[in-house]
């Protein structure tokens, strides 16, 4: 992101994706087939299936429809989806179509690399909702792209809504210049520009003379 401030950051923490193969699919034999799975139709309709690599779990439902949750990128989300279609396969399951990948939300989170003052935010922008007597965070409601920010007064962020990647990167962005825009960021310092004005600091004082009484004599 071309924001002019290195200390910006973003991490996507959850991807959710629904995944459709366009048939029926015999729950009661996967429980009984596949390992790392729960099934349990009196509590819960879907069959839950866990992957150790990637780290993810996916909601397995009788009409041929899924929910993957737990990957933190698209190129995880697709690995992982292959290797759940080939595992239904080795057991016998019949795919006879393409299956469909659709991301339904992503969770990220970010740091602003500064200080945000919320109760100038609340006034000057739009569609934002602050009480900080009931929760500390401002919530932004954001059109372009369409997602949802929870911001706080340290700079960080919890993004919600985001359909692909890119969306994720584009509203951190968006919402920072705009922030800037209305002078609603306060630069905070780092450690290690303190550290470096206090070792500055010491090189000044070590280079300055040391006054004696004869220096004061007329």
């Amino acid at each position: 992101m071309d924001l002019n401030n290195p200390f910006v950051q973003v991490k996507v923490e959850n991807i959710v994706a629904t995944v459709t193969i366009g048939q029926p699919i015999d729950l009661e034999y996967l429980d009984k087939a596949l390992p790392n799975v729960e099934y349990d139709p009196e509590q819960f309709p879907g069959l839950v299936l866990r992957l150790e690599n990637p780290k993810v779990t996916a909601l397995v439902f009788r009409s041929g429809r899924m929910v993957v949750t737990g990957a933190k990128s698209t190129p995880t989300l697709i690995k992982a989806v292959k290797k759940i279609i080939k595992m239904l396969l080795k057991y016998y399951v019949t795919i006879t179509s393409k299956p469909r990948i659709q991301i339904q939300n992503i969770v990220a989170s970010a740091n602003l690399g500064a200080e945000v003052m919320l109760e100038k935010v609340a006034f000057l922008l739009e569609n934002t909702m602050y009480e900080p007597e009931q929760f500390p965070g401002l919530i932004y409601r954001m059109s372009d792209p369409h997602v949802v920010l929870l911001i706080f007064s340290s700079g960080k962020m919890v993004i919600t809504g985001a359909k692909s990647e890119d969306e994720v990167f584009l509203a951190v962005r968006n919402v920072y210049l705009k922030l800037k825009e209305l002078g609603c960021l306060r630069e905070v310092k780092r450690e290690e520009e303190i550290l470096s004005e206090e070792l500055e600091g010491l090189e000044v004082g070590k280079s300055k003379k040391k006054i004696t009484l004869k220096d004061l004599e007329i």
